[in-house]
């Protein structure tokens, strides 16, 4: 029975009504008479607080909150992607139709469009057995993505006694029906599913296979899996937006979802302008085609915020479930536990640390633990992945604050922002000291795979220089540069070239936007083979001048913006010129 009350208390977002006793939690209510969407998020007797999902201005007590006995839930089907969501799922492409260019309250609409049609084929037979998750069928949603028609995952298991032949229909359309025990059920195009319920699966696997960015500083120093979690956190103005957005665009995922959670208004609309005109890098169709954009600005109601946050991880794993790679960013996560902390000061909850609810800790753990690589429920047999980003905005890019320290306690690659190297116009401004990830090991076995055997190594000599360098830079700091004998003069001339040459990568250069693995390697080892040579002739009667004054230097730093990834043969000419550069100083033949 739907449960009936009546607003006694508004507080911003905020609602109390009396009379629901029939309510349940987390149950969706329509609040007041512009039927607002809300949710239930506490209950004491016939008493139940919601949290709004659209701005209360004008509610007053005594109009009526009427319960729908659901959860708040998506839709799940065809058309999804390519779409532009609010924080629960109603299609601002849709709503600016009906309300212009402000989005009205109350106003609902489809998520997807009921009546466009798809070419269905079928994949099970009449009397075939199905339960949740198996697959009825396929279509075609976009040039990029062949979408699995699946049994919803709470389907027990039936019989089928009907499903429609290959041709096209709308989703509203009955595709199948089940039977047991005289019970009929009709299964659709599409389904419904609670945002708070993670989606079942019948395995997870080791996050071992890395999520290839394109971004070198993350790829070669600080991968991670597919299937993993991470985290980016840094101060207003150090690159978190663009370094999603360069991760959004260059993964090798089969699709993205992409939340702006609270940001800024003219960071989404970025987003919203630039995507739909980016070509999708590895088959040239437009980038929409597999992205789905959640988006949330810091102008719209503050509660949505949650709500955006389950909505896109829903989705997300609903496409897992199809045997796909997903990658979901969320930008960011610290305007969602804003949220959470003014919810919680309205209800009058005793605050925890800085005015955060007790409960932060728990939510960002409910979130970052849907990631996953897992196997699908039901047949056929499909493996997936989902790869939680999120982006952390600590005031003053302070990292001791309750949002960065509890996520850390639960995300595996930590990607350090630096005000100081932002600045300095070195970007991404990932600071290489600060960050780690935990796939390291596990993705190596991938990369000696596919790259080469020698990745491991020669990513430890790489990082080793600049771990050395950052020891000498205090010596340098109170002695002077002089201070230092040339061979660890030389680690200050390689780590230099290491950040120019390597971690630095600009998002706005054709060339220098993406990164192959193979190029990422070859970059490393001209860079780590510079230093040993460099080492060698030192020791050999060269000096530190000698090997600054080397040409070679300027077209490793260049190599790349200069070298496409089609163009592996430039790197080795300019590794064949480095030796003949180093015999020159040397006077002797050095040796591989």
């Amino acid at each position: 029975m739907a449960a009936k009350g009546r607003i006694v208390w508004v507080s911003g977002p905020a609602v109390r009504a009396d009379g629901m006793s029939d309510a349940k939690m987390y149950e969706t209510v329509t609040v007041g008479n512009a039927k607002l969407v809300g949710e239930v998020i506490r209950l004491t007797g016939d008493v139940a607080f919601i949290q709004v999902y659209e701005s209360t201005s004008g509610l007053k007590p005594g109009e009526p909150v009427i319960g729908t006995g659901n959860p708040l839930s998506v839709l799940l089907g065809p058309g999804i992607i390519g779409q532009i969501y609010d924080g629960i799922q109603r299609p601002l492409r849709e709503l600016s139709k009906i309300s212009g260019s402000f989005i009205g309250r109350g106003i609902t609409t489809t998520p997807v469009d009921m009546t466009k049609k798809y070419h269905f084929v079928p994949t099970v037979s009449v009397d075939d057995e199905v339960v949740g998750g198996d697959v009825l069928g396929t279509v075609k949603e976009t040039e990029l993505i062949d979408h699995s028609i699946m049994v919803p995952p709470d389907h027990p298991s039936r019989k089928i006694t009907n499903i429609v032949s290959e041709g096209d229909y709308n989703i509203e359309t009955e595709i199948a029906t089940t039977e047991k025990d005289g019970q009929t059920i009709s299964l659709k195009m599409y389904h419904r599913w609670p945002v708070r319920k993670p989606r079942p699966f019948k395995s997870r696997y080791d996050p071992v296979v890395p999520l290839i960015t394109g971004q070198r500083v993350i790829d070669t120093f600080f991968p991670i899996a597919k299937g993993g979690t991470g985290s980016i956190p840094g101060a207003f103005g150090t690159g978190k937006t663009v370094t999603l957005h360069q991760i959004a665009k260059w993964a090798d995922a089969q699709v993205v979802v992409y939340i702006g959670c609270g940001e800024r208004g003219n960071e989404m609309t970025e987003v919203l302008v630039d995507f739909p005109k980016l070509k999708d890098p590895r088959t040239g169709k437009p980038l929409m085609d597999r992205t789905v954009l959640v988006a949330n600005t810091s102008n719209m109601p503050v509660a949505a915020r949650e709500a955006s946050i389950y909505t896109g991880v829903t989705i997300a794993e609903y496409y897992r479930d199809m045997g796909k790679d997903v990658v979901l960013v969320a930008d960011s996560t610290s305007r969602w536990a804003e949220a959470l902390r003014e919810m919680s000061g309205r209800l009058e909850e005793m605050p925890a640390e800085e005015g955060y609810p007790s409960y932060l800790a728990s939510r960002l753990a409910e979130f970052y633990e849907r990631a996953g690589r897992v196997r699908a429920a039901g047949s056929p047999d499909r493996d997936g992945s989902v790869t939680l980003i999120g982006a952390v905005s600590p005031s003053g890019g302070d990292f001791t604050e309750p949002v960065t320290t509890h996520t850390m306690r639960f995300i595996k690659t930590f990607w350090a922002l630096d005000a100081k190297l932002a600045y300095s116009r070195h970007y991404p401004a990932i600071n290489w000291m600060n960050s780690y990830s935990g796939y390291l090991t596990d993705t190596a076995i991938w990369w000696s795979k596919n790259v080469s055997k020698d990745w491991l190594r020669l990513r430890g000599e790489a990082y080793g220089i600049l771990q050395r360098e950052d020891t000498l830079k205090e010596i340098v700091r109170l002695l002077g540069p002089e201070a230092l004998p040339d061979e660890e003069k030389l680690i200050l001339e390689v780590a230099r070239m290491i950040k120019i040459g390597l971690l630095q990568q600009n998002s706005f250069d054709d060339v220098d936007t993406f990164c192959s693995p193979e190029k990422q390697f070859k970059l490393m080892k001209l860079l780590v083979d510079f230093y040993n040579k460099g080492q060698q002739a030192i020791r050999e009667g060269a000096t530190l001048a000698d090997i600054r004054a080397m040409p070679i230097i300027g077209s490793i730093l260049k190599a790349r913006m200069d070298v496409k990834d089609d163009e592996m043969s430039k790197l080795d000419q300019i590794d064949n010129d480095m030796q003949e550069q180093f015999k020159k100083i040397t006077g002797v033949k050095v040796i591989n």
